[in-house]
């Protein structure tokens, strides 16, 4: 069977490039020998609805519809055909939006909901949203380390743990203690930190990233989702699009991560369509694929897929 997925993206490479036909050579396909490979971070939405989006921003690039018809034109390229998506919206209903479209679309084989531990109706919803298998957990950002001392979000937390969910969290640097904390108090809680934690330019990372991620990466059940490492570069912020395209240029949040988390906990995640502020999704792909096959197929494998269920637990 990969030799015929081979054959196949193969064949597509060559098609793409001779339709280019321009004195750029086309950019080289990495291919895993992973026999699966799970996204395990991308988004969707469509400004265009009625009710229109809270985010992206209008005037952003990314204020476009997002389905996965255009996520999988990108990424079955690489041999990527499953995906967790990850709801950056705020909006409650917006959790169904994305329920309603995965029940017609076989790509996608977990969700991510964004619900609000510290509210009185967290229980609620969660309730309501946990009823389908597809939904695997909620993601929180922002200022949640202020309410972790809160007694709903405490209760929410537990809820979660109950109903056998998981918990994404995003941020920066500041936020990896609480994360900490919150692993003590709530051992049986699987945790994804997303985004590399938030580590910045790989020229700039701070003592603070290096040691908070150190301390995260010996908790039992916490994981790493190796994302947004071109759009966090300062190149990127500078300029769309224009992050580097180098392996070298990220080993120093790589290795740190490796070196913290090892094999058994770092997830592979796009961060789509977001990822294109620093360059296309081939780009950010070509980097993790280069990188994790070097470190031997058992470990590639574990972080294409294989740790990503253990966190998620998605139905099969």
């Amino acid at each position: 069977m990969n030799q015929r997925r081979n054959f196949l993206i193969g064949t597509a490479s060559l098609a793409i490039g001779s339709a280019a036909a321009t004195a750029t050579r086309a950019m080289p396909i990495a291919l895993p020998t992973a026999p699966r490979i799970v996204d395990t971070h991308t988004h969707f939405y469509d400004p265009t609805r009625p009710e229109g989006v809270p985010w992206p921003a209008k005037d952003s690039f990314l204020y476009r519809p997002t389905y996965p018809k255009d996520w999988n034109a990108l990424a079955s390229r690489h041999g990527v055909t499953q995906t967790v998506v990850v709801e950056a919206s705020k909006w409650l209903e917006d959790n169904q939006w994305i329920l309603d479209l995965a029940s017609r679309e076989p790509s996608i084989i977990g969700f991510v909901g964004n619900l609000v531990p510290s509210e009185m109706d967290f229980g609620k919803h969660l309730q309501r949203f946990s009823k389908f298998p597809i939904f695997r957990g909620i993601r929180i950002a922002g200022d949640w380390p202020k309410y972790m001392n809160d007694t709903n979000f405490q209760q929410g937390i537990r809820l979660l743990v109950d109903n056998d969910l998981q918990l994404d969290v995003n941020g920066g640097p500041e936020m990896l203690d609480s994360v900490v904390q919150l692993s003590v108090r709530t051992p049986d809680l699987r945790i994804v930190v997303d985004h590399v934690g938030g580590a910045g330019d790989p020229t700039m990372i701070t003592e603070k990233w290096r040691s908070s991620m150190e301390k995260v990466g010996r908790l039992k059940n916490v994981y790493c989702k190796v994302s947004a490492l071109l759009e966090q570069t300062k190149a990127a912020r500078d300029k769309q699009g224009s992050a580097p395209k180098q392996l070298q240029y990220y080993l120093p949040i790589l290795d740190h991560c490796w070196n913290v988390f090892g094999e058994d906990k770092l997830i592979y995640g796009s961060n789509w369509p977001v990822c294109e502020i620093g360059g296309s999704y081939s780009d950010q792909f070509q980097i993790v694929a280069e990188y994790f096959s070097a470190k031997g197929k058992t470990a590639e494998e574990k972080y294409f897929w294989r740790n990503a269920m253990s966190a998620y637990k998605w139905k099969e």
